[in-house]
């Protein structure tokens, strides 16, 4: 075995420690440092990292970093190389239970951590997934297919038409509820894409992740899976949603409507919120909990109506102080049909683009607008501002979520060209992107912490 492979990763003043204390790789420590005596397994170290630390797994499942220069002294007590593959089991099958389908995307639910690197990669298998979470066989009859394995940072597109398609085939195909695996970072792209994509579905379409990848103590993944398959077999509601933590702790998912969902928070494991509205249901181990009404309930039938088109001759853009006109010029040189944009306050940007809006407008650029404080609805109409923008012509687009505005004027423009075509599609809601009015319990749901939402929370929790 090369040098290498026995201190993976290690370099410099850690090398020159565990190679003088006979310790490699994997080897089971008990570790004595200035603050205090440590045991654990010693993990390979990224190649990226610095060279002063000795990293262990802990018998709690946390990794730690310790400073060589504070340890002093290094028992060996064993030697056990673990292997972060988890052997793909069948999935027994009962006819009294209904079928769901697994559709893997990759992203944190489906992935462990890359010793190599420190970071976490794509790796369990859909059948891993069965092993992992053997509670999922009291639930359904789970069916899996790895459509892509890829970050949802490499979603884009082409991903949401071919997913959409493959959504469609197994509803077609007869299935109870489908499962999305997908990571976080643009899970509320995807599900907004399919609610536009993937109509009048008869069945749930649930999406589900994880801020932790399944080989953490800490991690959401397995539970996430759980509520999720859950929603998808036994749930009448039949809307492509979000499933994932309702607080940070482990009492219960939400729910959330995928045209009104979005990532809060970088990390937190309740990072998904509902925007301008309340979640469609609470989710725990006792069952599916509605908190509205307004939802479409499941169907006998087969039908769906698939509409897997998108042109991505769209951007988005954030208006910021001093925004200069080239940052418009350039989409409308570049050959870009769609601009939406994330306004300040009600809807608006500063006077200095209003010349290269002109000329994106008569040039056929198609232009929405949005706000950048998510809650609330452009009005454009309150402010000489907003009235000066409508008058060049940009769109108000009521209170879509900017990425959602994004989203549905690409699938808008795939259809027609049409100013007056696309601004009905625009703003005729489809899928709950626009909402006639945000109720105000709604929005405290995100003031974490207040008296309100405790007892907004626990009203709905009887």
């Amino acid at each position: 075995m090369s040098s290498d492979d026995l201190y993976k990763g290690y370099r410099g003043q850690s090398l020159d420690l565990l190679q003088r204390m006979g310790i490699k790789v994997w080897s089971e420590v008990r570790v004595t440092t200035d603050k205090g005596e440590f045991c654990g397994l010693v993990l390979p170290r990224s190649q990226t990292a610095d060279d002063r630390h000795l990293v262990l797994k802990l018998e709690t499942g946390y990794n730690i970093g310790l400073d060589v220069r504070g340890i002093k002294n290094i028992e060996f007590l064993g030697y056990h190389e673990i292997s972060y593959h988890i052997p793909p089991v069948e999935f027994p099958f009962d006819a009294k239970k209904p079928t769901v389908k697994l559709l893997g995307t990759g992203g944190t639910i489906a992935s462990r951590l890359d010793y190599r690197t420190g970071a976490v990669i794509p790796a369990f298998s859909p059948g891993e997934l069965y092993a992992s979470v053997p509670e999922l066989a009291e639930i359904c009859n789970l069916e899996a297919h790895e459509l892509y394995a890829v970050f949802s940072e490499n979603m884009g597109p082409q991903e949401h038409i071919g997913l959409a398609k493959a959504v469609a085939k197994e509803i077609e195909n007869g299935v109870d509820g489908i499962i999305i695996g997908h990571g976080t970072d643009t899970m509320s792209h995807t599900a907004t894409a399919l609610s536009f994509m993937v109509q009048d579905s008869p069945i749930p379409i649930v999406m589900v992740g994880s801020q932790r990848s399944s080989d953490r103590p800490s991690s959401d993944a397995a539970l996430n899976l759980i509520h999720g398959t859950m929603a998808a077999a036994t749930s009448d509601i039949a809307e492509v949603m979000v499933c994932m933590f309702g607080p940070t702790s482990d009492q219960y998912g939400l729910l959330h409507r995928g045209t009104r969902v979005r990532k809060m928070h970088s990390s937190y494991r309740s990072t998904f919120r509902t925007i301008g509205d309340i979640p469609l249901a609470l989710v725990d181990e006792r069952g599916i909990k509605p908190l509205r009404k307004d939802y479409k309930v499941r169907r006998a039938d087969k039908k769906v109506k698939l509409d897997a088109v998108f042109d991505d001759r769209v951007s988005i853009i954030y208006q910021y102080p001093g925004m200069k006109p080239d940052v418009i010029d350039s989409l409308v040189d570049n050959g870009y049909k769609g601009i939406v944009i994330a306004g300040t306050g009600l809807g608006h940007t500063n006077r200095q683009v209003f010349p290269a809006l002109r000329r994106a407008v008569a040039a056929g650029v198609h232009i929405y607008m949005t706000v950048q404080t998510l809650w609330g609805y452009t009005q454009m109409f309150v402010y000489d501002t907003g009235r000066d923008l409508m008058e060049i012509g940009v769109v108000p687009a009521g209170n879509m979520l900017p990425e959602v505005a994004f989203i549905k004027l690409g699938w808008a423009l795939a259809h027609s060209h049409d100013q007056d075509v696309v601004r009905n599609i625009m703003l005729t809601p489809i899928a709950g992107e626009i909402t006639k009015r945000e109720p105000p319990d709604g929005y405290l749901v995100l003031q974490g912490g207040l008296p309100e939402v405790d007892r907004f929370v626990k009203g709905h929790k009887k």
